[in-house]
C-alpha cells in the first residue's frame, strides 16, 4: 500500500545523505518533499501540518547538530514521529476481569465486518481464547450466513437468528450464551449503513449500553482515504470508540487512513486486515509499519509469520534431510506449500530491509497458479519417483504431465528446479559439515 510513498521518501532521504553537514535550508528542502509525499498518500492535511512542524522543531535543533551523521539523525527523527503518529506502541485488547470480554464491531456496509469478525475469533483461538461469534446483523440475511461459513471455517460457535429479529436481544442473547458454555470473548457481528443514519447509531448504542462492551471496534475500509478517517470521527463521537481495525491494507490504496485514523480520532489502530484469508488478521504495530513506510523492512513481523507457518517438527526433518542429502520431491512441494503460508512474495520480500531499494522487486509478484502446477505435478508422481526422481524417463514425464493437466515442458521445469534446490542445499550441507570437521580439529576453540 505504501511503495509510492516509500519511495518518494528514500528519494529525498538519499539527496540528506549526499550532504555532510545540514543547514536550515536543507532541513526545510526535505521536509518540502516529505509534506508533498504525505499529502500525496491522502494524510489529512492537518495531520501533516503538526508532523512537520514537530520533525522541524527536532531537526533544527541542537541534537542534529551535535550529531556526527545528520541526515541519519533527520531520518532517525522522522521515524520516531512516524511511529508516535501512528500511536507509539502496539494496543492491545482490553480483556474484562469478569469473562467474557465483549467485542463489538461496528462500521458502514462493505467495510469487512463480518469477515473481520471471523478473522478475529481465529486470532484469538490461535492465542489461547475461547471465542464465540455472534450475527448481529439482522437486517441482511447474507450476513447470517456468511458468518456461519466462516465460523465453520475457523471453527468457532456462531449464534444466529433470523432475518428481521431484534439486534439487540441477538448481542444480549449471545453475551449469555458465552457466560453459560464457558467462552471467554464474544465478538458481535452489529449491522451497518452504507452511510452513517440515526437509526444506526441508534441501534448501536442500545446494544451498547445492553451488553457492555470492553471492546468498541471501528472496522473501516483502508482503500477508502480520507472518508474512512471522516467515518471513524463521527462513529467515535456517536459511540466512543476504544480501536479501529483497518482492512484491505494490501490494496493499491495511498494509505493516508493508516497514518491518518490514529491522529484525528485520539484512538489506536488496534489490527489490520492484509488479505482475505481468514489468517490475514494481524495486531497493529506502529513502529513495524513505520520502518516498512521508511523502506526499512519488517523483520520481526517476517519471523512471526514464519513461525506461525511453520511446524518445528518438520522443520527438524527438513534439517536432518538437508545434512544428510535425502531432499526429496516431496519435500520440495512441502516447502512451497508452506511458502504459501507465510504470505506472497511479494509482501516476504517488503519486509527485508533494504529490499525495496533493489531494482525490480516492487514489480515482482508470485504467480500461485505455478505453485500450484508444481503441487500438481508432483503429486501425479509415484512414491518411487518423488523419492529417486533420476528414474523419470520420457514416457513417465508424458504420463506426469497428462495426470496434472501440464505439459511436458512444465515437468522438464519442476525437474531442473528441484535439481537446482538440491544443488543449493547440498553446498549447504556440504559448509556445514567442513565447519562440523574443523571444530573437532580444533580450529576454532572458543566455539562449542
Amino acid at each position: 500500500m505504501f511503495e509510492n510513498l516509500t519511495a518518494r521518501l528514500q528519494a529525498t532521504f538519499r539527496r540528506l545523505r549526499s550532504k555532510g553537514k545540514l543547514g536550515e535550508h536543507d532541513v526545510d528542502e526535505a521536509l518540502r518533499e516529505v509534506r508533498i509525499a504525505l499529502l500525496e498518500a491522502d494524510v489529512n492535511f492537518k495531520v501533516v501540518r503538526d508532523f512537520i512542524a514537530k520533525v522541524r522543531e527536532r531537526a533544527c535543533g541542537q541534537e542534529v547538530a551535535a550529531s556526527l551523521t545528520p541526515a541519519q539523525h533527520v531520518i532517525k527523527i522522522v521515524s520516531s514521529e512516524l511511529v508516535e503518529l501512528m500511536g507509539g506502541s502496539e494496543s492491545k485488547i482490553q480483556y474484562s476481569p469478569k469473562p467474557p470480554t465483549v467485542v463489538m464491531l461496528v462500521g458502514l456496509q462493505g467495510s469487512g465486518k463480518t469477515t473481520t469478525a471471523a478473522k478475529l475469533a481465529n486470532l484469538l483461538k490461535r492465542q489461547g481464547k475461547h471465542p464465540l461469534l455472534v450475527a448481529a446483523d439482522t437486517r441482511r440475511p447474507a450476513a447470517i450466513r456468511q458468518l456461519q461459513v466462516l465460523g465453520e471455517k475457523v471453527g468457532v460457535e456462531v449464534v444466529a437468528t433470523r432475518e428481521g429479529d431484534d439486534a439487540v436481544r441477538v448481542a444480549r442473547e449471545g453475551a449469555s450464551r458465552a457466560a453459560s458454555v464457558g467462552r471467554d470473548v464474544v465478538i458481535v457481528d452489529t449491522a451497518g449503513r452504507l452511510h452513517i443514519d440515526d437509526e444506526l447509531m441508534d441501534e448501536l448504542s442500545r446494544m451498547k449500553s445492553e451488553v457492555g462492551p470492553s471492546e468498541v471496534l471501528l472496522v473501516v475500509d483502508a482503500m477508502t482515504g480520507q472518508d474512512a478517517v471522516n467515518v471513524a470521527g463521527t462513529f467515535n463521537e456517536r459511540l466512543g470508540l476504544t480501536g479501529i481495525i483497518l482492512t484491505k491494507l494490501d490494496g493499491d490504496a495511498r494509505g493516508g487512513a493508516a497514518l491518518s485514523a490514529r491522529a484525528v480520532t485520539g484512538k489506536p489502530i488496534k489490527f489490520v486486515g492484509v488479505g482475505e484469508k481468514v489468517e490475514s488478521l494481524e495486531p497493529f504495530h506502529p513502529d513495524r509499519m513505520a520502518s516498512r513506510i521508511l523502506g526499512m523492512g519488517d523483520v520481526l513481523s517476517l519471523i512471526e509469520k514464519a513461525e506461525a507457518a511453520y511446524d518445528e517438527t518438520k522443520a527438524r526433518d527438513l534439517a536432518e534431510k538437508i545434512r544428510t542429502n535425502e531432499f526429496t520431491l516431496e519435500d520440495f512441494a512441502d516447502q512451497l506449500r508452506q511458502m504459501r503460508k507465510i504470505g506472497p512474495l511479494d509482501e516476504i520480500l517488503s519486509m527485508i530491509p533494504g529490499m525495496s531499494r533493489v531494482r525490480g522487486v516492487s514489480d515482482l509478484k508470485v504467480d500461485e497458479g505455478q505453485l500450484r502446477r508444481v503441487e500438481a505435478i508432483v503429486n501425479s508422481m509415484t512414491p518411487e519417483e518423488r523419492r529417486s526422481p533420476t528414474i523419470i524417463d520420457g514416457s513417465r514425464r508424458r504420463r506426469i504431465a497428462r495426470g496434472s493437466g501440464t505439459r511436458i515442458q512444465d515437468v522438464n521445469s519442476v525437474l531442473r528446479q528441484f535439481e537446482q534446490v538440491k544443488g543449493m542445499l547440498r553446498q549447504f550441507g556440504g559448509a556445514e559439515k567442513a565447519a562440523r570437521r574443523a571444530m573437532r580439529k580444533g580450529a576454532f576453540p572458543f566455539v562449542r
